[in-house]
């Protein structure tokens, strides 16, 4: 879904990058912002592919769990926005400012949002970041990993956690063609005329011949967001039981009178309970994981996408379901983050244990959040579980300043009028390109 990228992936894009980027619009780059420095940034690793991605995952399940992050993170975060709103997923440079090859990424763009809108106190940001994200929207009502790119479920799906992060109706998100963002994700969900185990599942883009083919990690994304939510959900009660719903589908053929006989759901909420049906029935039959799907490495796990799908069930309430694929995720925690320093893993695993109701300090024996806030700058605050618990209930925003969802909610009115930037197709997203499981 989101949590995690492929710096192998993004390192083999980036020939594709210098030579594509001068395609792109110079009024989208035009004045860039001035880049931070390293010192607030998370982990040790190279930012250059993925910095925004794991800096803002990191920001934002410290905020979860109550700690306000060190000035300095949100300062780095902040630094690598670009003049007309995008973030970059990849900077030659991250401490260069943005040029006209910089290449803008609907992904970073989206999670950069979630986490400063979270934080508070960032709204002109905010503001800038989500009108561009407006202004690249394509005419099927979606987006793509890059401006003009081809709209892909992951893109479609983070972008909407966005909007939904700031308070703004991503149903009223309209693109020229009067399309919205559902639109987009409807058109990539396999329906009634689909093998009936695959039926519910979201397929990432479709192929050259227009088929669709199940994606679990596509189909864990789209799953929060037809149910507008995203990377933050809330976290599962002890009687949030229930099992997802698979599609329903009527005729001989699995199909209805509808849509050519293709059947399928007809609300976002009915295509998000679909697709956890999907999602519960294959973990079910995995071991209660889900397994890789990068090119000789098909009989490895993939954490990321079991972590992905936790978040997913637990958003629809399926608790027992949430809670199984957590207990896998306990015992084969430490085979995923070996260097025990990994914040976007370990954000990941925060956001996923939250969600599903669980202590993240204390997942399997482990202080996931000790963890978390040792790979960046010292927090400003770390406050207790109970502090935590109480702010939640109560509704307290811990201080933070108060006018950045009121402004967003407005400022999405005047989107229209900013430019567009050009797009450029080259795999430099935190999704890669996959078919199957």
């Amino acid at each position: 879904m989101y949590l995690r990228r492929s710096a192998a992936v993004l390192a083999a894009s980036t020939v594709l990058c210098t030579a594509a980027a001068a395609a792109v619009s110079p009024v989208a780059f035009a004045a860039p912002a001035a880049a931070g420095d390293d010192d607030g940034l998370y982990g040790k690793g190279d930012p250059k592919y993925d910095g925004v991605w794991r800096q803002s995952v990191a920001l934002l399940a410290q905020d979860t769990v109550g700690v306000t992050p060190g000035a300095e993170g949100e300062k780095w975060l902040l630094g690598q926005q670009c003049a007309d709103g995008s973030f970059a997923a990849y900077r030659a440079d991250p401490g260069e400012k943005c040029g006209k090859q910089t290449p803008a990424d609907i992904n970073a763009t989206a999670a950069a949002v979630q986490a400063l809108a979270a934080l508070g106190g960032h709204s002109k940001a905010v503001e800038k970041s989500v009108s561009w994200l407006e202004s690249v929207q394509n005419e099927d009502g979606g987006w793509g990993y890059n401006p003009g790119s081809p709209s892909d479920a992951n893109s479609v799906s983070i972008v909407i956690g966005a909007f939904a992060a700031v308070g703004q109706d991503a149903s009223k998100t309209v693109s020229e063609k009067d399309n919205t963002p559902f639109d987009a994700l409807a058109g990539l969900q396999l329906r009634c005329d689909a093998k009936a185990a695959e039926r519910g599942a979201f397929a990432y883009q479709p192929d050259k011949k227009g088929a669709l083919a199940p994606n679990a990690d596509a189909t864990a994304a789209a799953a929060l967001a037809g149910l507008d939510e995203g990377l933050v959900v809330e976290p599962l009660e002890k009687d949030d039981e229930e099992s997802p719903e698979p599609l329903k589908c009527g005729g001989n053929d699995g199909g209805d009178d509808k849509d050519g006989g293709k059947g399928g759901a007809e609300e976002p909420e009915d295509a998000a309970e679909a697709a956890a049906a999907y999602l519960a029935d294959v973990l079910e039959k995995n071991d209660h994981h889900l397994d890789s799907v990068t090119p000789g490495a098909e009989d490895q796990p993939d954490y990321g996408n079991t972590a992905d799908a936790v978040i997913a069930l637990a958003a629809g309430g399926h608790g027992d379901e949430a809670r199984a694929t957590l207990g896998w995720l306990e015992k084969h925690a430490a085979d995923w983050d070996k260097s025990k320093a990994d914040p976007a893993a370990l954000g990941s695993l925060v956001l996923a244990s939250r969600a599903a109701g669980a202590d993240p300090r204390d997942f399997g024996g482990t202080d996931l959040v000790k963890r978390l806030n040792a790979t960046g700058p010292t927090p400003r605050k770390v406050a207790t579980p109970e502090e935590t618990a109480a702010a939640t209930k109560e509704g307290d925003d811990d201080g933070k300043d108060d006018d950045d969802n009121s402004t967003v909610l407005t400022f999405s009115l005047i989107g229209a009028g900013l430019a567009a930037g050009a797009g450029i197709g080259f795999l430099l997203s935190s999704r890669r390109k996959r078919q199957g499981l």
